[in-house]
């Protein structure tokens, strides 16, 4: 044979399935809570989500373009989910100049200085949120909180998450009897009738887009479904012992960035494991560490941090549990 041949890398699978349709299906799947979310903060939800997709478009493509001068990849859809996820981890209420920041963050240092796209070992989104959350603590923890009258919608007001009233009320020596009148119902949970970051009130629209990032095959039920099911049997435990002195797991999964960490960012396509065992000690990894964090740790949230903890332990967990290499032996044992 006179002519080489030169086969590429594997995985050697012909699919009409690209980066940017699988991008765009997470798009598809974010809008039932952005349409909550505008129904509950109004026009400062729209304002941030708006500045944060913008300049975290505008920030890649210049520092794609005049300092890492490579090819611009906007249009792959990376920078546009950074951008969402970024404005749903933060209040309605953050300075436009604080979202900016963030998106700088994102892009600038947890994306592009790793390399781009499929480089990155930390989801860029949550570093922004850590970063912004360290620096600016006040700004981050003054949380819009719908009020409703006679079901009207009215301006918000700020106060504190369910979460952090629980949190503070048992500091106090309160119990969660004496606080049930100051928390809103699970249903109003579930509904996102509530005070939080723009994207993480409602239970029902993150489960709506979850299952149809199920149903797309864009990703598979074990990360989500394992962490949320490590929370609910940790907080089960706990709730089970002293019902006064935890909530009980339905209001650990309702409350707070739980489903909209264990759908939107735990899965990451780039900083989750390969394998589905991988998967299973990500996603066991993350729930521990939520609740550690919830129920004795000094802040009432834990997700986000649980998630960076386990990114870093993506590359030690995807060497001990790989995939099977193609044509490898397989040993059969007859009877």
């Amino acid at each position: 044979m006179s002519e080489p041949i030169i086969i590429s890398a594997s995985p050697h699978v012909h699919s009409d399935r690209t980066s940017k349709k699988l991008m765009y299906d997470v798009v598809i799947a974010l809008i039932p809570a952005f349409l909550v979310s505008l129904y509950v903060f109004g026009i400062g939800a729209f304002i941030v989500t708006a500045v944060a997709i913008i300049s975290c478009l505008g920030f890649e493509y210049l520092i794609q373009k005049y300092l890492l001068k490579t090819a611009i990849t906007i249009g792959d859809g990376s920078a546009l989910i950074t951008g969402i996820l970024l404005a749903f981890n933060v209040p309605s209420s953050l300075p436009i100049w604080m979202v900016i920041i963030g998106s700088l963050v994102a892009i600038g240092i947890a994306k592009l200085s790793f390399g781009g796209l499929g480089f990155n070992i930390f989801n860029p989104a949550l570093v922004a949120r850590v970063f912004l959350l360290i620096s600016f603590p006040i700004q981050m923890t003054t949380w819009p909180t719908a009020v409703v009258n006679n079901t009207t919608l009215v301006d918000a007001t700020s106060g504190a998450t369910t979460l952090g009233i629980i949190k503070e009320g048992l500091m106090m020596g309160e119990t969660m009897s004496s606080l049930s009148a100051k928390l809103p119902t699970n249903l109003d949970l579930f509904l996102g009738i509530t005070g939080g970051s723009i994207g993480e009130m409602s239970g029902f629209a993150l489960l709506l887009g979850g299952i149809y990032l199920i149903y797309r095959k864009v990703i598979t039920w074990h990360i989500p479904v394992i962490v949320l099911g490590t929370m609910a049997i940790m907080t089960s435990a706990f709730w089970i012992i002293n019902p006064e002195q935890y909530a009980s797991p339905l209001t650990h999964l309702l409350a707070g960035g739980a489903i909209l960490g264990a759908f939107y960012m735990a899965t990451d396509l780039v900083t989750s494991p390969m394998t589905k065992k991988g998967m299973v000690i990500f996603a066991i990894g993350i729930g521990v560490i939520t609740v550690v964090i919830r129920l004795f740790g000094a802040y009432p949230e834990g997700v986000s941090f649980a998630i960076l903890i386990m990114n870093a332990f993506v590359p030690l967990i995807n060497t001990y549990f790989k995939p099977k290499r193609f044509g490898a032996k397989i040993k059969f044992k007859i009877v």
